[in-house]
C-alpha cells in the first residue's frame, strides 16, 4: 500500500500532471461553450442531418477562448511564449486538426449513421482533446 501511495504522490508532483489537470479544466469550460454554440444551433436553425455545419461556429468561439486560457493558464509553466506569431500559427494549425476531426466525427454519426445531434459529442469532447493536448504540449508551447 505504501509503494501504491508513494508512486500518487510522485505522479502529483509531476509537472505534467498539473498542466493536464489545467488543461483538463480548461477543456472542460472550451466544451461546454462549444456545445452551447453547437447544440442550438444544430438543433433549431439547421435542418436534420446538417449538424456538421454547426461544428465550425461552435469550434471557432471555443478555440478563441482556448488559445487565450491554455497559453495563459495550462501551459503556463511550460515551455516559451513567441511574440512573433508562429506560436499563435502552430496552434490554429493544431486546432485545424481538431477541427477536421470534429467535422468527420459530426458528419458521419449524424449525417451517414443519423445519429442524434448530441451524440458526436461524446468522442468530441473525450478523444479529440487528448490528442490536442499531446500535440499542443509537444510543439506549440513545448
Amino acid at each position: 500500500m505504501t509503494a501504491i501511495l508513494r508512486q500518487v504522490e510522485n505522479l502529483v508532483a509531476h509537472p505534467t500532471f498539473g498542466q493536464l489537470v489545467r488543461f483538463g479544466i480548461s477543456g472542460a469550460i472550451s466544451s461546454l461553450i462549444y456545445t452551447a454554440v453547437y447544440l442550438p444551433v444544430a438543433d433549431h436553425v439547421l435542418p436534420k442531418g446538417w449538424a456538421v455545419l454547426a461544428v465550425l461556429p461552435a469550434f471557432l468561439v471555443a478555440v478563441v477562448f482556448g488559445f487565450f486560457l491554455h497559453s495563459k493558464w495550462s501551459f503556463k509553466d511550460h515551455g516559451t511564449r513567441d511574440s512573433s506569431g508562429r506560436q499563435h500559427a502552430k496552434f490554429v494549425l493544431v486546432q485545424g486538426v481538431g477541427l477536421a476531426l470534429n467535422l468527420l466525427i459530426t458528419g458521419v454519426m449524424t449525417g451517414l449513421l443519423h445519429t442524434p445531434n448530441w451524440a458526436p459529442l461524446i468522442p468530441v469532447v473525450t478523444v479529440i482533446p487528448l490528442i490536442t493536448f499531446w500535440i499542443n504540449r509537444q510543439w506549440v508551447f513545448g
